[in-house]
């Protein structure tokens, strides 16, 4: 036969059933947290991926941009470059390089843009020209001096006010001689690409006055 339960025996397997509850109180309270952590957690990393996904996205905008903003300028200064050479076998505009390191391209457009201006801005003339130079003074004195000797023929053969009046044109004209050489220097500078400088202009008109002193000496 089975032994009686006693009340400390039944006091002894209260306390281990509140133990026992307690335990599992604790247990559960803990699962709770921690699936609350967790779920926490996932949704941040959920919430950070979105935001990097955002990033990205808007990154991706910005970027497709800026390409076709550099195609762009790229294919405008491809053709400046081809219309200054004058290189039309160069075809169209180099590919992007591969493998080259992550720089920003706006700035070296931006050099390469400074470059072309520069070269595309004519310069002086070279030293080398000067004896075409002095040769277009020479020949502007003396086109001016012998269409002063015309108009004073004229004024001689016509008489009245015109022997009066065309010597004193003719005399204008011949001074204006050394002037008259810088429009074949100019004609001259502008198939150089080249500007018409000071030091250009010194020779024209210096060979120009020179020769029209001469002339009026010659011609006394």
């Amino acid at each position: 036969m089975n032994e009686p339960v006693t009340s400390e025996t039944y006091a002894a397997q209260l306390r281990r059933l509140a133990d026992l509850t307690a335990r599992v109180r604790e247990q559960r309270a803990e699962a709770h947290t921690w699936h609350e952590r967790q779920c926490a957690t996932a949704e941040r990393a959920v919430a950070d991926a979105t935001e990097q996904l955002q990033s990205a996205e808007e990154e991706l905008v910005a970027a497709r941009e800026l390409q076709k903003r550099v195609d762009g300028e790229v294919a405008h200064l491809w053709g400046l470059l081809r219309s200054r050479l004058g290189a039309r076998r160069l075809g169209g505009p180099p590919a992007p390089a591969n493998g080259v390191g992550a720089t920003d391209p706006v700035p070296l457009l931006a050099k390469a843009r400074d470059l072309l201006d520069r070269a595309g801005q004519p310069g002086e003339l070279p030293g080398s020209v000067n004896p075409l130079l002095a040769l277009c003074g020479v020949a502007g004195g003396v086109l001016a001096y012998a269409l002063g000797v015309g108009a004073r023929a004229l004024g001689v053969g016509y008489g009245g006010d015109l022997a009066v009046g065309l010597p004193v044109l003719a005399l204008v004209v011949t001074l204006l001689g050394p002037l008259v050489g810088l429009v074949p220097a100019r004609v001259l500078a502008d198939r150089r690409h080249a500007v018409l400088g000071p030091r250009p202009i010194t020779v024209v008109i210096g060979a120009g006055l020179l020769t029209t002193v001469l002339l009026l000496i010659l011609g006394r």
